[in-house]
């Protein structure tokens, strides 16, 4: 079954390259980004994980571990990082997953169950495994998305979509299209008018079930 926005992630037994973990002891009481790739030494993830160690600072601002997965062992893992810090300019200080046995891609609907990692392989056969997942301090995935084997993600996205998320849980709201920090907020169609006034302040009803407000 497909894991859903809202079902609680597997608590999973993960190796990884800094050690082995339990994914929801992992997680603690932080948010978690799970970014996952198709194999290690290819062109595309190298820039992606070199974007990702770039932005250590913004995960740490956010309360948000991060943990890349690839599909290669420990060992490529380390060496890999290597021609990460090179790209990206920045050291890879999360921890990869070395998802040998495709456990963490199955139990995240990335493959089916009868996958497996023919000899001699390419990044064709687990092309699938090119996917963000966004998980809450109470082990529930928030977000996911899913991208093709040629088009690098924008993590930039991926950080507004965190702030959205941490913002709708923090203060009881929803973001609208293209929302960025500051920007107004959509108050939830269940809170009245009076409450909402309450709550808020001043708001502006652009239409009966749309009423955008400021947070302050």
């Amino acid at each position: 079954m497909a894991l859903r926005i809202n079902d609680e992630v597997p608590n999973l037994t993960i190796l990884t390259d800094q050690g082995e973990i339990k994914l929801h002891d992992w997680i603690g009481d932080s948010w978690a980004i799970i970014f996952s790739h198709p194999k290690d030494f290819t062109p595309v993830c190298t820039t992606e994980f070199g974007a990702v160690a770039q932005l250590a600072d913004e995960w740490d601002k956010r309360g948000t571990k991060v943990l890349g997965v690839s599909v290669d062992g420990v060992e490529e893992h380390k060496k890999w990082k290597v021609d990460i810090e090179t790209a990206g300019g920045a050291k890879p200080g999360f921890p990869i997953a070395a998802d040998q046995d495709l456990a963490i891609s199955k139990a995240f609907d990335m493959l089916p169950a009868e996958a497996y990692l023919p000899d001699g392989r390419t990044p064709n056969d687990t092309a699938t495994v090119r996917a963000v997942f966004i998980i809450g301090p109470d082990k529930k995935l928030k977000l996911s998305m899913v991208y093709p084997m040629n088009v690098g993600r924008n993590f930039a996205e991926v950080l507004r979509a965190l702030d959205g998320l941490q913002t709708a849980a923090g203060r009881g709201v929803a973001t609208p299209a293209n929302w960025n920090v500051g920007d107004d907020v959509v108050i939830p169609t269940s809170v009245s008018d009076a409450d909402a006034k309450e709550k808020f302040g001043d708001f502006k009803t652009v239409l009966p079930y749309l009423r955008m407000t400021k947070l302050k």
